[in-house]
């Protein structure tokens, strides 16, 4: 026999209602906390950016793993269509390298370039689609926290010249929000901590990125 407290114990350790509650509905904060190691969140954001044709307006799709923070960038495009969708589901679901392992939950939009072809590619690695009700970016906070991030510490304050440009300041910011930048949603760490000691005598230093718009300050060794 399984004395009951110990049965309770088990339950609530695995976000599991006791038996009376189980056949309720379940909220979108209780869906999040139970399965918060599971889940990577998309979206789209566009940029603008001179080029020679005039100013031009690029999409980036991304996806970020709601418990770690980390970001991915999967796709910078000036027109982005079902078939550039399908080569990115391709590259995320590879079983080694792919970002969705280890994951089962997608959290998206209903921007119809998230494609039946890109979901039903999802689906074959056991990626479950769910698909936000409309006009309700709340419900994405995490990433859309991040494009605001993105966008208010570095694109909105450059003016890009080119893809290239564009490239190169998203890589460099997403560099300094993984290796730099302290996240209070962690704990104030960071999401990939280096090498440097946190405690020491020497003098601070400061790294610099992007002609130090973006800067991280630690002490010399």
């Amino acid at each position: 026999m399984v004395a009951h407290g110990t049965v309770a114990n088990i339950l609530k350790k695995h976000g599991i209602e006791p038996s009376p509650q189980r056949n309720r509905q379940t909220n979108w904060k209780e869906f999040l906390s139970r399965h918060w190691e599971l889940l990577v969140a998309a979206d789209f954001f566009t940029v603008e950016v001179w080029t020679r044709r005039g100013l031009q307006r690029f999409l980036v799709l991304f996806f970020i793993d709601l418990s770690s923070r980390r970001v991915k960038i999967a796709g910078i495009r000036a027109k982005a269509n079902g078939l550039w969708m399908s080569q990115i589901g391709r590259n995320q679901s590879d079983p080694i390298d792919g970002l969705f392992v280890g994951k089962r939950y997608l959290i998206h939009d209903r921007d119809p370039l998230f494609t039946a072809e890109f979901l039903e590619m999802l689906a074959d690695i056991g990626i479950q689609s769910v698909k936000l009700p409309p006009c309700s970016p709340n419900l994405n906070a995490y990433a859309e926290r991040f494009v605001r991030t993105i966008k208010e510490s570095c694109l909105d304050r450059l003016i890009l010249f080119g893809e290239g440009s564009l490239r190169k300041a998203i890589r460099e910011f997403v560099a300094h929000y993984h290796l730099e930048r302290n996240h209070q949603g962690l704990g104030n760490r960071l999401i990939t901590p280096q090498a440097i000691p946190t405690e020491s005598n020497g003098t601070i230093q400061r790294r610099q990125r992007l002609g130090g718009m973006l800067n991280y300050y630690h002490r010399a060794a």
